[in-house]
């Protein structure tokens, strides 16, 4: 097929969004499909077959785009909306990709050009924006209106998560699938262009979260419980990866205040090519993340880390984490800290938590699953474009 690929977020980069979409192209290149990508002006540049990325031109006043809604990705989008007309005026697409907001722009597209889209739904952008902006309650309606709109005329909802997917399905949408992330641990970065690894200087025992610091993560309450786990254990250690500099220095102060600071380390940002070394140094692997229904990529890459996991008992983490898996607390300082000691003072409990979290990464989160499913679904999309003759051959 020729598809117009909608990923409204800079590309490359090592994070959430930007490499599940980095996964897709490698299975719709794979495939045999033409694909052109329209994204932002940053990121790192990749090639695939039969792929052409087309990228804003650079702005030079909007610069380090964060995960999330902010003011620099609402200007992105707007620039990014004309480029993608300009690209179905011109071109004969059978299908379009819109991921997240960019389905809003696909179901302006198809009225003007009758291309069809499908919904690539990697959050609820109504839910997403609410919880990042609680003043935007007031047009919460207006937004889930858009959102229930855009699913109902989609081709296909390919959510990211069980808890998407309903929302899918109630707003009416015609075929919904699930196309969840997977394990980091299963790709192959060898060829990577990375500055070499540089051991941390962890102490053990080892509590340790990757991830970016923004708030939905929990990060306060990772380091309010930490506080007070190490009442109890005073010569545990906290690990952080990921961030950018005003996070770090926010929680910096933070572990200041909360006299913590010799405990706790940050370490920045490591490339995903070092994951699989970061997770040696670690006892205990948390994710206490507060907000959001989808699951956190990191969370397939735990699983097959060989460590325990700890996380919030949420559905965030429930989809896909249940109590045969990882340890899960509910996310208030009391309890999380309490599972914090529990996994420390019984490595054999986290040993077979480990185990069996391990098995289920390698059963259903490794790039091999992710591309039969992927593949399967667009067997499905394209079944039902050609009519419902083909959808019942598949």
């Amino acid at each position: 097929m020729n598809i117009l690929l909608l990923a409204p977020h800079p590309f490359y980069q090592e994070r959430g969004t930007p490499i599940a979409v980095d996964l897709l192209l490698r299975v719709l290149s794979g495939r045999g499909d033409t694909v052109d990508v329209v994204t932002f002006h940053e990121g790192t540049d990749k090639t695939y077959r039969g792929v052409t990325i087309h990228r804003l031109s650079a702005l030079a006043w909007v610069r380090n785009i964060p995960p999330g809604f902010s003011w620099k990705k609402a200007v992105c989008d707007i620039f990014f909306m004309f480029k993608a007309f300009r690209l179905a005026a011109r071109n004969k697409y059978d299908l379009i990709h819109a991921v997240e907001e960019a389905a809003f722009m696909a179901m302006l597209i198809r009225v003007f050009y009758r291309i069809p889209y499908v919904f690539d739904m990697d959050s609820s952008i109504p839910m997403q924006l609410v919880e990042k902006t609680p003043a935007l309650g007031i047009i919460a309606p207006f937004l889930r209106f858009f959102e229930t709109l855009a699913a109902r005329q989609a081709t296909a909802v390919v959510a990211v998560c069980e808890a998407l997917a309903d929302i899918a399905r109630q707003a009416g949408a015609r075929n919904v699938f699930v196309l969840p992330d997977i394990s980091l641990l299963s790709m192959d970065f060898s060829s990577a262009a990375t500055t070499p690894a540089i051991p941390l200087d962890v102490e053990r025992p080892c509590l340790m979260y990757i991830g970016n610091l923004e708030p939905y993560q929990g990060i306060d309450l990772l380091l309010e419980s930490f506080a007070l786990a190490l009442q109890s254990l005073p010569r545990a250690f906290l690990a952080i990866i990921g961030g950018n500099d005003r996070a770090i220095q926010r929680y910096r102060d933070k572990c200041a205040a909360l006299g913590i600071a010799e405990r706790v380390r940050f370490y920045g940002p490591r490339p995903l090519s070092s994951m699989a070394r970061l997770f040696a140094e670690a006892d205990v692997l948390v994710s206490p993340r507060v907000k959001g229904i989808n699951t956190p990529m990191k969370i397939y890459s735990y699983l097959q880390s060989g460590k325990p996991i700890l996380a919030t008992d949420l559905p965030t983490h429930t989809q896909v984490l249940d109590r045969a898996t990882a340890l899960l607390a509910a996310p208030n300082p009391g309890e999380f800290s309490a599972a914090m000691l529990h996994l420390l003072h019984n490595p054999g409990v986290g040993r077979q938590l480990a185990g069996r979290a391990a098995v289920l990464a390698e059963e259903k989160y490794g790039f091999k699953a992710y591309t039969e499913t992927a593949e399967k679904i667009y067997r499905r999309i394209e079944a039902n474009l050609s009519g419902p003759s083909a959808i019942n051959k598949i």
